[in-house]
């Protein structure tokens, strides 16, 4: 089907899980038993705050449920999550919140 032969296809299986082993032994196994620069750990703090609108960004702007159009019950459900996050600090707050905006949204629109 996809015109790589079966050795082709465990070779990039293999050499991703080897990549992936290897960036994970990087910090964990090299410099697990040591200090953390303090410039490496107040940027660390970071990672989950980009993580998630790193994810959620391109299924709001470009959504394959419509073609990639853009979608005014996604835009306000996004809208909604921001807001309520900003007012309340609540992860947990924002995301149920932007849930249920986003399916009444869709069930209005539709």
């Amino acid at each position: 089907m996809t015109g790589y032969s079966d050795l082709t296809i465990w070779t990039i299986i293999l050499l991703s899980a080897l990549g992936t082993y290897g960036l994970r032994w990087s910090f964990l196994g090299a410099f697990g038993n040591r200090p953390m620069p303090v410039w490496a750990q107040r940027l660390l703090r970071y990672t989950a705050v980009a993580v998630l609108p790193a994810i959620a960004a391109p299924l709001v702007v470009w959504p394959a449920a419509t073609g990639g159009q853009p979608d005014p019950a996604r835009l306000i459900a996004a809208a909604v999550t921001i807001g309520v996050g900003l007012a309340t600090r609540n992860v947990l707050a924002a995301v149920v919140t932007g849930m249920a905006s986003l399916y009444l949204g869709l069930y209005l629109m539709a």
